[in-house]
């Protein structure tokens, strides 16, 4: 652009400037003049000017990079440093534990107690094994104020043989247990008995179990589990027992839903020869079918599985039959209310529970061999509860129920019976009120339940739990021989890792029992009666083991610490203080 062209520029706008300053004054008699217009403006854009040439640049930083050489004059130095050869930070390893399949304990104590167990296990190939179990305990007996022989035996036998598959595995087992104990409770505070008789009394009562049973059990699949029993059972009084059941179980699933049946056969008759106040003996058989469907709800934090008991008993009791036909709730719920601290849950269930001479002797020793068998019908069992974490090693769980059953057992004290006249068979070992029958009634049972369970360290763990209940019967005084209270704490502690020990407790409190004893001077054959109260009883048991080796440990077992002869049954005191020294030893075939 010319400076000539620039001046020109500047003119034209000055004019128009002036010309727009001079229309800015306010003229009120300006004229009108009329504007012919000749040619409507067009106007036309010219083309941008573009350089078409790349400039020279001329630059003294373009010119090329000189060539520079560093020299470094190095020259010896003396120096008495040495270093050090590294060395690698090593990494402790834990000591790998051997694995023993066997293992063999021998344990001896006061009153002459001996307690053995050996078990055995070897593993065929990959997929088979075979395992043996065998156990005894018993006693020579001592206790003070008895006058009868309390000693006892209990020795069992246990074979196994297992097969395991990918999808599938199995097992079968066998046994055998004897089972000797003395009728030693004689109610001698009401001293109805002459030396002679104590002396004639032979109090042993032999008891034999054997089994015969399996399992198999399926992977991905709609059959679950299935286990099958046969049980024969028999007593040094010419009483025999049969049981057998089989209970397969499937698992199906429909839509995002699964259905739960379980299946119940269940056959359990006997015979007792002993049969007082009878003309014949006392035969005995119940036939249990039942079918248990359930379905099952889940979502994020709930679960609650709906289903029902169905059983139809075929039972016949000394000739006489009588069928029925029941119908039980089982329900089940529990929802997480916060995560895994704290879940609530609630339930309905009922069963129809079979019984057995088996199952009572297992819980009291002291029966008498002419019983009256029963099944119990327990119509629901309702309760409600929390269950959770207080910590991360801290867990609890409480609950409270009432149940409703009908023809429930209790345990009750024989009366001692009337001496026969001569030349008649002399009264029978049992018959001294030393033994203990059944009774059946209504029971109601309203209870509540707590327990806690702390993992304090990896080296300590305890736990304490409590039950309190309370009974209803319908035609019964009382719940015979039922606790209304029971506690338990446990606690065991590694000391070292050679040494470590442990403890448990117990509390039972009162139960009742009722006791009747024929009075020969009398003509009413119950002139005394009474019940009586069994007092509560707190016992406290330790141990404590020293292992030697990875294969042998040494151990010693307290027992009745306190040194209470309690009865747990009525006329029945246990030991007092016991210990029992023994050890261990682990090993491999």
């Amino acid at each position: 652009m010319t400076i000539r062209f620039q001046y020109k520029i500047a003119f034209v706008l000055a004019l128009a400037g002036f010309q727009a300053a001079t229309a800015q004054k306010k003229d009120e008699n300006i004229g009108t003049e009329v504007v012919n217009v000749v040619k409507p403006y067009t106007p036309t854009i010219s083309d941008a000017f573009k350089v078409k040439e790349t400039p020279v640049m001329e630059d003294e930083d373009n010119a090329q990079k000189k060539e520079i050489e560093y020299n470094i004059f190095s020259f010896p130095v003396a120096s008495t440093f040495t270093p050090a050869k590294g060395k690698a930070a090593g990494v402790k390893r834990a000591k790998k534990e051997t694995a023993f399949n066997n293992y063999a304990s021998l344990g001896i104590g006061n009153y002459g107690t001996i307690n053995a167990e050996l078990f055995v296990t070897e593993n065929l190939n990959r997929n088979e094994y075979v395992g043996g179990m065998l156990r005894h305990i018993s006693s020579q007996g001592g206790i003070d104020g008895v006058v009868l022989d309390d000693k006892y035996y209990n020795t069992g036998l246990d074979l196994t043989y297992g097969n395991r598959q990918k999808d599938y595995s199995w097992n079968a087992d066998m046994g055998y247990q004897n089972q000797v104990y003395n009728w030693y409770g004689l109610p001698l505070e009401y001293q109805v008995f002459t030396d002679e008789e104590i002396a004639s009394i032979d109090p042993k009562q032999t008891y034999n179990t054997f089994y015969l049973g399996g399992k198999i059990a399926a992977e991905d699949s709609f059959f679950r589990d299935a286990s099958i029993l046969y049980k024969r059972f028999w007593d040094g009084y010419d009483s025999a027992e049969n049981r057998f059941y089989v209970k397969p179980s499937l698992d199906i699933d429909v839509l995002e839903e699964k259905i739960k049946v379980d299946f119940i056969a269940d056959y359990v008759g006997g015979t007792f020869e002993e049969a007082d106040f009878l003309t014949s003996q006392i035969d005995y058989s119940y036939f249990n079918l039942g079918i248990q469907p359930s379905v099952l709800f889940q979502s994020d934090d709930l679960s609650v599985q709906l289903g029902a008991g169905l059983f139809y008993s075929i039972s016949k009791l000394m000739g006489e039959s009588d069928n029925k036909f029941y119908v039980y709730p089982q329900v089940k719920a529990s929802y997480k209310v916060v995560g895994d601290l704290m879940i609530a849950y609630a339930g309905a269930e009922g069963t129809l529970k079979q019984n057995s001479y088996a199952d009572f002797v297992d819980e009291n020793h002291f029966l008498a061999p002419n019983l009256i068998i029963s099944p119990t019908d327990q119509q629901y069992d309702i309760y409600v509860g929390l269950k959770g974490k207080l910590a991360s090693n801290v867990a609890y769980n409480i609950r409270g129920s009432y149940m409703n059953e009908d023809n429930r057992a209790f345990f009750m004290n024989n009366m001692v019976s009337m001496p026969q006249p001569q030349p008649a068979e002399p009264r029978a070992n049992y018959n001294y009120g030393n033994s203990f029958g059944l009774v059946y009634d209504k029971l109601q049972t309203v209870s509540f339940f707590g327990e806690l369970k702390a993992d304090i360290s990896k080296s300590v763990a305890f736990g304490v739990n409590g039950t309190f209940s309370s009974y209803t019967t319908e035609n019964l005084d009382e719940a015979w021989n039922l606790p209304s209270m029971q506690i338990g704490a446990n606690l065991d502690v590694d000391i070292t890792e050679k040494w470590y020990a442990g403890a448990n407790v117990f509390f039972v409190g009162e139960r009742k029992d009722f006791v009747a004893v024929n009075n020969p001077e009398f003509v009413d054959p119950l002139a005394t009666t009474a019940v009586v109260t069994l007092d509560s009883y707190f016992d406290a048991n330790a141990h404590v083991g020293y292992r030697y080796s990875e294969r042998l440990t040494g151990f010693l077992k307290l027992n009745n610490i306190a040194g209470q002869n309690y009865q747990k049954w009525v006329n029945y005191p246990v030991q007092g203080f016991q210990f029992l020294l023994g050890a261990s030893y682990k090993f491999n075939f």
